[in-house]
C-alpha cells in the first residue's frame, strides 16, 4: 500500500504543476533545454519575480532542480524521462480533443 501512496503522491504533484499555464510553459521550455531564469524570463515574457515563484513551486514539486554554475543557477528538468512524460500528455490531450463524439459537436459547442 505505501507504493500506491508514493505513487498518487508523485502524480499529485506532477498535477499540481501543469495546474498554471505558465508552470507548463517553463516546463515545455525546459524540455528543450536546460535555462538560466533571466533568459527564462525573457523567453517567456514574465518578469523574473513571477517566474522565480513559479519555479520555487517546480522545484517543489520535484520537476526541476537548480544547478549552480559560477555565480548563476540554471535550471533543468529534474528527469529526462519528464520530457517524455510531457510529450505523452500532450499527444493525448490532443487527440481527445480532436475526438468528436456526437455529430454536431460544433453547432452545439459540446464534447
Amino acid at each position: 500500500m505505501l507504493t500506491l501512496a508514493a505513487d498518487i503522491e508523485v502524480l499529485a504533484r506532477f498535477g499540481r504543476a501543469l495546474a498554471d499555464p505558465i508552470r507548463c510553459r517553463i516546463l515545455l521550455a525546459l524540455r528543450e533545454a536546460p535555462a538560466h531564469p533571466a533568459d527564462l524570463a525573457d523567453a517567456l515574457e514574465i518578469s523574473r519575480t513571477r517566474l522565480s515563484n513559479h519555479l520555487a513551486c517546480l522545484r517543489d514539486c520535484g520537476l526541476v532542480v537548480a544547478v549552480p554554475v559560477g555565480r548563476r543557477t540554471r535550471y533543468e528538468l529534474a528527469d529526462e524521462r519528464l520530457g517524455h512524460a510531457l510529450d505523452d500528455l500532450r499527444t493525448a490531450v490532443v487527440a481527445v480533443a480532436a475526438d468528436k463524439t456526437c455529430a454536431d459537436a460544433n453547432e452545439k459547442g459540446c464534447c
